[in-house]
């Protein structure tokens, strides 16, 4: 595994250039997100291919408000005890949206709501629905939050007809606690992975189960394989790898930059794993390229704590 990493100093390398893409489509794009009152992760997340993503009209809707019930020291969303109600009307603007960009793949994501009894299940099935009803031929992916790992209520999201539902698992075992909010655990999430997975396979209707890790927060390569070999064992066939940025100085610092030749082998690892379709780079996020990972045509249809649930 190569080594020629660059520890974190006053400069990011040349390869974490972002190149700015001005094509029309972007303004179009972000219209459509302005006159309709969107949330997109490519805005809250700071996420580095914005202007990339949106110029070639796609973007990844975060639903449930702009305000996460969790605090992950990684994140660059607001985070609060007590976010907004829900926007009863979001399900239907979200499947317009798609509709208005002609979308042939549509992402969709969340913040936490730990402060619902349901988590907002109902909502992600409701706008998953409202996608499917407005956009037949257009593939759905979902990257769920974990639900605190309530089998009835990733049930909910996962007989709505999706055809991608992923979760991601951030980063390795050991840094977990430190990167992640306090409500979150390696352990949870590899299990809503094993879930989405175990539930395609009892409806005889797989899931296409996917997950995200970020590295460059201080793990080793063992540790990165060790992951990978845990994804696989949970049903994951398609992930992203991307360098972890710090949104702001009082986020969890960069630990060092990953030079692209590690990000190929941690591409390739995952492969050998059986991971077979997996995005690995310098500027790869979760959502990034999601429709080169999406299936061609869509699948038939066939500060709380998680007990502490909807109690606020």
């Amino acid at each position: 595994m190569p080594s020629n990493h660059e520890k974190v100093g006053t400069h990011k390398p040349e390869w974490l250039k972002v190149k700015l893409h001005n094509d029309p489509r972007y303004a179009d794009v972000a219209a459509v997100v302005r006159r309709h009152d969107l949330h997109t992760i490519c805005a809250s997340g700071r996420c580095p291919n914005i202007s990339e993503c949106w110029s070639r009209g796609t973007a990844t809707f975060m639903i449930g408000g702009d305000t996460c019930t969790r605090a992950c020291r990684f994140c660059a969303t607001k985070s609060s005890a007590r976010p907004a109600p829900l926007d009863p009307a979001e399900p239907v603007k979200i499947a317009r949206s798609v509709r208005l960009m002609g979308l042939r793949h549509a992402v969709v994501t969340s913040v936490d709501r730990d402060d619902l009894a349901d988590g907002g299940a109902a909502h992600w099935a409701a706008t998953v629905r409202a996608i499917r009803e407005l956009n037949p031929e257009t593939t759905i992916e979902l990257l769920i939050p974990d639900f605190c790992g309530d089998p009835a209520l990733l049930d909910t999201i996962l007989e709505a007809g999706a055809d991608i539902v992923g979760h991601n698992l951030e980063t390795v075992e050991r840094l977990t606690p430190a990167v992640r909010d306090r409500r979150a655990s390696y352990a949870t999430s590899l299990n809503v992975l094993r879930h989405i997975t175990d539930h395609g396979n009892r409806h005889d209707d797989s899931y296409l189960a996917k997950s995200a890790v970020m590295v460059g927060l201080g793990e080793t390569r063992d540790e990165v394989l060790r992951t990978l070999d845990d994804l696989a064992a949970a049903g994951v066939r398609r992930m992203t790898i991307g360098q972890y940025l710090q949104p702001t100085p009082r986020h969890y610092p960069v630990a060092e930059y990953i030079h692209p030749d590690t990000f190929a082998a941690y591409k390739a690892a995952a492969e050998e794993r059986g991971i077979a379709h997996t995005e690995s780079g310098p500027l790869v996020r979760s959502s990034y390229m999601a429709d080169r990972l999406a299936p061609k045509t869509r699948r038939p249809l066939s500060a709380l704590s998680c007990g502490e649930r909807g109690q606020s």
